[in-house]
C-alpha cells in the first residue's frame, strides 16, 4: 500500500510538471511581440536578426522548439538571457544566496515567533496579553510589506544612520571572513525585520485559533478529568491536533523562500531572485521568466510531496488509505 500511494504521488507530481512545462511554453509563444526585435538595433540587417533568432532556436518548428524546450529544462539548461547574454542559470545561481538569506531567516522568524505566540496567547484567551498581542498582530498583517520597509528605511536609515539603506555588502566589502559575514548581516537587519514584521502576524493569527478552538474540543475536557497538567493538554493534545494544517502552510511557504520578495528587494536593492524575476517580466526576457517558472513549479511539487510524507509523523490519525 506504502508503495503504491508513493508510486501515485510522484506520477501526479510529474503530471502536473509536464502540465506547467507546457502551459510555460505555450503562454510565451502566443504573447505578442518578436523577442528578438526587443534586443536589436532597428538599423541591423536581415542576415544579424536570422543568426540571432538561430542562436535561441527561434528559427525552428514550433514542435521542434517545444521538446528542445523539454530537453533543456529537464537538463536544467535555460538557455541565454536575451539582456545579459550569461547562461540563465549562472545568473540565478548568483542571486539565490541573497535571497536565500533574506527569506530563509524572515521564513524562520515567522513561524518561530507566530506559532509559539499563537499557542501561548490561545492558552491566555481574553487576557489583556492576548488583547495586545492580537491587535498588534491584526495591524501589521494588514499592512503593506513595502510600508513597513519604508518606515524602516526612513527611521534607521536616514533619521538614525544605524544601518545600511541598499545592498547586501559595503563598497568597498571589507577584508576578511568574519568582518565579510558580519557586514552581510549588518545590511540584511532591515529588509528581514520588515519581511517578518509583515508575516509572523498571519501564522499568529492561523496558530491562535486553531489551537483555541481545539481547546474546547471533547478530548481535551477528558485530558483534563484525567488529571493532565496544563502544558501536556497544551502541546501534546491540542497543538498536536492542529499540527497537520501547519505543518501544510510550512510546506506550501517554502517555495517562496526561492522566488523572492520581489518588493523587498526592490526597495532595499538587494541583488535577489525576485528582483530578477520582475526585472525580466518587464523586459520580456522569456528565457529568465520561463526558467524561474520552472523552478517555482518544481519547488511547489516537491513541497507538496513532501507535506503528504510528514502528514503521518506528526498525527498518528492520519493513514495513507
Amino acid at each position: 500500500m506504502t508503495g503504491t500511494y508513493f508510486v501515485r504521488r510522484v506520477g501526479y507530481g510529474l503530471i502536473t510538471l509536464f502540465v506547467v512545462m507546457t502551459f510555460n511554453f505555450i503562454i510565451f509563444r502566443i504573447m505578442p511581440g518578436d523577442p528578438v526585435s526587443l534586443i536589436l538595433n532597428p538599423e541591423f540587417s536581415p542576415e544579424v536578426r536570422q543568426l540571432l533568432r538561430e542562436m535561441y532556436g527561434l528559427d525552428q518548428p514550433l514542435l521542434t522548439q517545444y521538446f528542445l524546450y523539454l530537453k533543456s529544462l529537464l537538463a536544467f539548461d535555460f538557455g541565454h538571457s536575451f539582456y545579459s547574454r550569461r547562461p540563465v542559470l549562472d545568473e540565478l545561481m548568483a542571486r539565490l544566496p541573497n535571497t536565500l538569506m533574506l527569506l530563509g531567516t524572515a521564513f524562520a522568524l515567522n513561524v518561530v515567533i507566530g506559532v509559539a505566540l499563537g499557542i501561548k496567547m490561545a492558552a491566555r484567551a481574553g487576557s489583556r496579553l492576548d488583547t495586545g498581542v492580537t491587535g498588534v498582530s491584526l495591524f501589521l498583517n494588514a499592512m503593506p510589506p513595502f510600508f513597513i520597509g519604508l518606515l524602516l528605511l526612513l527611521a534607521f536609515g536616514y533619521y538614525w544612520p544605524i544601518f545600511p539603506v541598499r545592498g547586501t555588502m559595503s563598497v568597498p566589502p571589507p577584508t576578511g571572513q568574519w568582518a565579510i559575514l558580519l557586514d552581510r548581516i549588518h545590511h540584511l537587519v532591515l529588509p528581514v525585520t520588515a519581511v517578518t514584521l509583515s508575516g509572523f502576524g498571519s501564522w499568529y493569527l492561523y496558530t491562535r485559533n486553531n489551537v483555541l478552538g481545539a481547546l474546547g474540543q471533547d478530548f481535551v475536557l477528558t485530558a483534563r478529568a484525567k488529571g493532565l497538567t496544563h502544558r501536556e493538554i497544551l502541546y501534546r493534545h491540542a497543538f498536536r491536533s492542529v499540527l497537520p494544517p501547519i505543518v501544510t502552510l510550512v510546506f506550501l511557504s517554502l517555495p517562496g523562500v526561492i522566488t523572492g520578495a520581489v518588493i523587498t528587494e526592490t526597495i532595499f536593492s538587494l541583488y535577489g531572485v525576485g528582483r530578477y524575476l520582475i526585472d525580466a517580466t518587464l523586459q520580456q526576457d522569456y528565457p529568465v521568466v520561463q526558467g524561474c517558472f520552472y523552478i517555482i513549479a518544481l519547488a511547489v511539487i516537491i513541497c507538496n510531496f513532501l507535506a503528504d510524507l510528514v502528514y503521518g509523523l506528526v498525527d498518528p490519525r492520519i493513514r495513507l488509505r
